[in-house]
């Protein structure tokens, strides 16, 4: 094996984590795709012989480019209010071994959603440090800024996140939540949708050219599952990012995609993508 596939070797075994960064990071499949191609081209231009831990620094140039793509939304005035996130959609039953890696260093969208409200600098310490374990030494030149004021952007990342729901890790717990949700809200049963319910739960819809809309309450959210349930579309399980999901089909083709998040046998946050055309990019081959 010569030195350029024995790096490229290399640079595949780092690629699950590098993803995962990425995706924390940017929130966008293919956006993270494109950082971590930079990532190689980058070591493709160094001398990798002086790089001493390539996994570190590979984290880091992740990181680096990773910000700098989220302070051009910014200069763009883009804002984590204009859309979700981009789901990771599986088979219900579980990932396959092609998505394994992913799926394990995903996030819920709900968490997602709460690092986009983030600053760009804020959301790389916090996201380096508390999810990959990066010391501040390292994040401190990335942002520009000394260890401590890298600590101090993470800590108030931290306080932010911790106001994110923590999801039931068990899929079949989740799943039966969802599936009393369903049966409730297509027999038009507003109590019993009420009840599987958290009281400040909050339903984001993604329809795209439409926007962003956001409700909230117990009450508001079983009436828009009711007014939903009227349509009549078929609700066939999937994972999404991990979690228990459902995809909406009308005439054999995705009308929306459906991520909950479930923590002590309530549902906290619903997340909904009705976006045709990002439809159409995800990969539903699951269903």
């Amino acid at each position: 094996m010569g030195d350029e596939e024995f790096l490229a070797a290399q640079f595949e075994a780092h690629r699950p984590r590098l993803r995962a960064v990425a995706y924390r990071m940017l929130g966008s499949l293919s956006e993270a795709e494109d950082a971590v191609q930079e990532a190689w081209l980058r070591l493709d231009r160094v001398d990798s012989a002086a790089v001493t831990n390539l996994g570190g620094w590979l984290t880091t140039v992740v990181g680096r480019v990773s910000l700098d793509m989220l302070r051009r939304r910014t200069s763009r005035r883009e804002t984590s209010l204009d859309a979700l996130p981009d789901p990771v959609v599986s088979p219900a039953a579980g990932p396959d071994p092609a998505q394994e890696a992913l799926i394990a260093d995903s996030v819920g969208l709900a968490l997602l959603v709460v690092l986009e409200s983030l600053r760009p600098p804020e959301r790389l310490a916090f996201v380096l440090h508390d999810m990959f374990a990066v010391p501040f030494d390292q994040i401190a030149p990335i942002v520009g800024r000394s260890p401590d004021a890298a600590k101090q952007m993470a800590s108030r990342a931290r306080h932010r996140v911790q106001g994110a729901p923590v999801p039931d890790p068990d899929r079949a717990r989740q799943r039966a939540v969802v599936d009393a949700f369903l049966a409730a809200a297509r027999t038009g049963d507003f109590a019993a949708l009420v009840a599987v319910l958290h009281p400040d739960v909050v339903l984001r819809a993604d329809q795209g050219e439409r926007g962003l809309s956001v409700i909230r309450g117990s009450g508001e959210v079983a009436g828009r599952a009711l007014t939903f349930a009227r349509f009549g579309y078929e609700s066939l399980p999937v994972l999404v990012n991990g979690s228990a999901g459902l995809v909406s089909v009308a005439d054999g083709r995705p009308a929306s995609l459906m991520a909950f998040t479930i923590a002590a046998d309530r549902i906290v946050a619903i997340d909904i993508l009705a976006d045709p055309a990002r439809l159409r990019g995800l990969d539903l081959t699951v269903l």
